[in-house]
């Protein structure tokens, strides 16, 4: 296979990248540091350990790097996380399995009433590169830090359950703009390629030695071939995204054109009902799309589609 023109550095968001750089014991410390920034104080991880469960992708969900961590905070804690660079299908469903599984496996065999529901915590956390967090409408936060809480009043109504995702697509900090460790451990996760060198902004140990790390010309024959796969990966999903971006848009313009001309003609929830089943129809689109392409509920995409079942 022909070798990629490159830039001097790897790009840390492929596959190959990711796990290079934050998936082995020597380069732990890298981890360490960037999972202390993302929790902001709330826990401060003295070591980690790498559980046989970290693997890179799997056959129903190729492209995704996920690390089963347990962590040792500097009070002695120990709690679970899972880090992952991940895709955009059924994202927060997918991570909900995850954090269910990580918490199930705790359990015992046997003698569960002598362990009580001893279960550690657990943090999902996810890098989320060139797509948008679903369902964020116009907002433009790059750090989605998630816990269960009261519905009234916002109250945490359990601590020990964790969610972090962040949002490349929305850190858009120039170098000169970049005022703490989390800033800056952004900035290179997107930009690592682009870059030239390490520069005063950047100039801290722990980013000295991701650069060393992640130069290309340092990588043997294989490591490169390994990481040219991976780019295309990269650049190939991110070419099927974009065209079922621009087909959902296409959809949805379509489905308000035929909905308003619709809706003249047979009263508005006729005409959305008739959309709706011509979407549905074409196998193209899930439920939740067609209600946003609608602009109607789930629940009402779920009547028409039980509907037609019936060949009403």
């Amino acid at each position: 296979m022909s070798e990629l023109r490159q830039s001097k550095y790897i790009d840390i968001t492929t596959d190959y990248g990711f796990k290079k750089v934050f998936g082995s014991d020597t380069n732990k410390d890298l981890l360490i540091a960037f999972l202390n920034e993302l929790f902001r104080g709330r826990k401060i991880i003295a070591d980690l350990y790498y559980n046989k469960n970290e693997h890179v992708g799997d056959t129903e969900d190729i492209g995704t790097v996920i690390f089963d961590l347990t962590c040792k905070a500097d009070n002695g804690e120990r709690f679970i996380i899972e880090v992952q660079r991940t895709a955009q299908d059924n994202l927060k469903k997918r991570m909900l399995y995850y954090s269910s599984k990580l918490i199930a496996d705790q359990a015992p065999k046997g003698n569960r009433r002598a362990w009580n529901y001893a279960i550690s915590e657990v943090y999902i956390i996810v890098l989320m590169d060139v797509f948008a967090m679903p369902d964020a409408g116009d907002e433009k936060y790059f750090l989605h830090d998630i816990c269960l809480c009261y519905r009234d009043h916002g109250k945490i109504f359990y601590d020990d359950l964790g969610f972090i995702y962040v949002e490349l697509v929305n850190f858009v900090k120039a170098e000169a703009e970049l005022v703490n460790d989390l800033d800056r451990w952004l900035y290179v996760l997107k930009n690592m390629s682009s870059l030239n060198g390490l520069s005063t902004y950047l100039r801290k140990p722990i980013f000295e030695k991701l650069f060393q790390l992640a130069e290309y010309s340092k990588l043997k024959p294989e490591e490169r071939e390994m990481y040219n796969v991976s780019l295309r990966n990269k650049w190939d999903a991110e070419s099927i995204r974009s065209s079922q971006e621009d087909q959902l848009k296409r959809a949805r313009e379509k489905a308000m054109a035929e909905g308003k001309a619709e809706g003249k003609a047979e009263g508005k929830a006729e005409g959305k009902a008739e959309v709706i089943k011509n979407l549905l129809s074409s196998n193209k689109f899930s439920i939740s799309e067609i209600a946003e392409l609608a602009d109607v509920t789930v629940e009402f995409v779920k009547q028409i589609e039980a509907e037609k079942a019936k060949g009403k």
